[in-house]
């Protein structure tokens, strides 16, 4: 692997220089890998690699640790999305995102004077997919039974994982919401107060919810959770007919969308997801991203300006049930696209928050099998209302990602999933063999750091963990429903250096300074090494990522 760019004055300068974070050199290992946001869950998907299990198992055993280790990010009742790279060198994906309700039309909302879907409550509820999108990743990929792979994480739920200072902090700022749920309120409030931080917030709620789903997944879908899901929110005040979450639970596996970049294939999640945009982006900066300096002015300016461009289309035209996302990745238009920033005339992107909490991972077995998944409440603790008696947190992702703007492509509609910020991708080489495997949370800034993560790999020759550790920068805001309109600003990390943030604001930016390593995002990476014969991880220091190998 090449140098880091820390060896590359001035437009990085060292964390060690400035009193932060020393750079860590990238996790090796010879057989499998797991890496995640938090210690727990990368044990859980390397314990599973460790006794033989694949790296869909791994994902899958990961995915329900992460429920108790992360529950402010991810659940249950969120949604779910994921890119498997199978050892003959296919590459399938399943989505898992819900339908709002059925009876959640545009005039439900304004009826009752809502000039956005709300963004917490039960009408910002979509029906949760994540459960679906496991088990069809446990049909298509898996070689142990969701029992199995599932039984630490209810056994952890029970007895309660110790809290994190994420976590509490994540309870404390939304403290008054969760109060209100009575539910919410005696899992994550023990004596009525945020948890202090080692405190183990047992479940057993919860921990009952994940052994039956572990039997049968269908039943979230049709069965009995689900009356008691629909009549709950019905009660609440939300139109769900119940026909919206048995649709939802039908899942299948679907291909990969591909672009093609350096010589490599980079595979990404389709629709509802905005896995396009970073192939947009990519596809943009082909041939010209190598060339310049490693994150210097010029480099970032041109990433900005393709990410402007392409929350620009995804704002103006996109919706999950429509192909015109199909569009922007032709050549006629990459080529048009090219020749307006050339010229200096990418569009101002409609505006969104680029936060948001969500949790991601990433595994690879000796086989060369990987997966790299994803998975959010929307905001964080989503909706901030339980399934009464279940554990079960739903989410918000209808309030966040549907519009209430009359005649948009993305308009809240029956039967019509919100958009997402969440996505996941692979690169392999021309031959079709794996190179690198990762993603990140963080609402609308996934789609930017995953390009840039993607050009620290290809275009500079990084290790993960460099890559991971790498400055980063985004276009705020990106395209949440919430906050439309609101000023645009290019939020950097200060390592890129004083040089080149002066650079950007004589390119027209409006740099805004999120210190040395307040970007956001926790990425995660594992990198095939076909010349050592073995895998590197890198995980994020911004949240407490972890890489194990096995």
């Amino acid at each position: 692997m090449a140098e880091s760019y820390e060896s590359h004055p001035p437009s990085v300068q060292q964390p060690s220089e400035q009193g932060q974070r020393p750079p860590r050199t990238p996790v090796l290992a010879a057989g499998g890998m797991a890496a995640s946001a938090h210690p727990a869950v990368t044990f859980a998907g390397a314990a599973v690699l460790r006794d033989g299990g694949n790296a869909v198992d791994a994902a899958l055993a990961m995915a329900a640790m992460s429920w108790l280790a992360l529950p402010g990010q991810c659940g249950v009742g969120g949604d779910a999305f994921a890119v498997v790279r199978e050892p003959d060198g296919r590459v399938w994906t399943v989505c898992g995102s819900g339908y709002g309700p059925d009876g959640g039309d545009a005039g439900f909302y304004a009826d009752r004077g809502h000039a956005a879907v709300p963004i917490a409550g039960p009408l910002s509820v979509a029906v949760p997919g994540a459960p679906a999108a496991l088990a069809a990743l446990h049909a298509a990929g898996a070689t142990r039974g969701l029992t199995e792979l599932w039984a630490p994480a209810a056994r952890a739920a029970e007895g309660g994982l110790p809290c994190t200072a994420k976590t509490r902090r994540d309870i404390a700022e939304e403290e008054q919401l969760l109060a209100a749920d009575p539910d919410a309120l005696r899992n994550l409030l023990p004596a009525g107060r945020p948890p202090a931080v080692g405190h183990r917030l047992a479940q057993p709620e919860l921990a009952a919810t994940i052994r039956t789903l572990a039997a049968d997944p269908a039943a979230f879908y049709t069965g009995a959770f689900a009356e008691r899901a629909v009549a709950f929110l019905r009660a609440a005040g939300a139109p769900f007919s119940g026909e919206e979450w048995a649709l939802t639970g039908d899942v299948a596996p679907q291909p990969a969308i591909s672009t093609a970049y350096r010589g490599r294939t980079v595979h990404q999640t389709p629709p509802p997801t905005p896995g396009w945009m970073a192939l947009q982006q990519l596809a943009l900066c082909d041939g010209t991203l190598g060339a310049l300096a490693p994150l210097g002015a010029d480099a970032v300016h041109l990433l900005a300006s393709a990410a402007r461009l392409s929350f620009a289309d995804r704002v103006g035209r996109c919706a999950s049930d429509t192909d015109v996302w199909r569009e922007t990745l032709t050549a006629a238009a990459t080529a048009a696209a090219r020749d307006r920033l050339a010229r200096g005339e990418a569009p101002a992107g409609a505006a969104g928050p680029a936060d948001g909490d969500t949790t991601s991972m990433v595994a690879v077995d000796a086989d060369g099998r990987a997966v790299s998944y994803i998975h959010s409440l929307a905001f964080t603790f989503g909706s901030k209302v339980t399934v009464p008696g279940t554990g079960v947190l739903l989410n918000n992702r209808l309030g966040r990602g549907a519009y209430l703007i009359p005649g948009h492509p993305n308009a809240v509609h029956p039967r019509r999933r919100p958009l997402h910020t969440l996505n996941a991708w692979i690169v392999t080489d021309a031959a079709g063999r794996l190179e690198h495997v990762g993603n990140t949370p963080g609402g609308d800034g996934q789609v930017q750091w995953n390009t840039q993560l993607i050009s620290h790999l290809v275009d500079h020759g990084l290790d993960p963990q460099a890559a991971v550790e790498a400055p980063r920068f985004f276009i705020h805001p990106g395209s949440d429903a919430d906050v439309i309109g609101q000023p645009e600003e290019l939020r950097c990390e200060s390592r890129l250096g004083g040089e080149v943030l002066a650079g950007l604001r004589e390119r027209g930016h409006e740099v805004t300074d999120a210190g040395p390593w307040g970007g956001g995002g926790s990425a995660m990476v594992i990198s095939a090494d076909a010349e050592r014969g073995c895998l590197l991880g890198g995980a994020d220091p911004r949240q407490d990522g972890v890489a194990l190998g096995v």
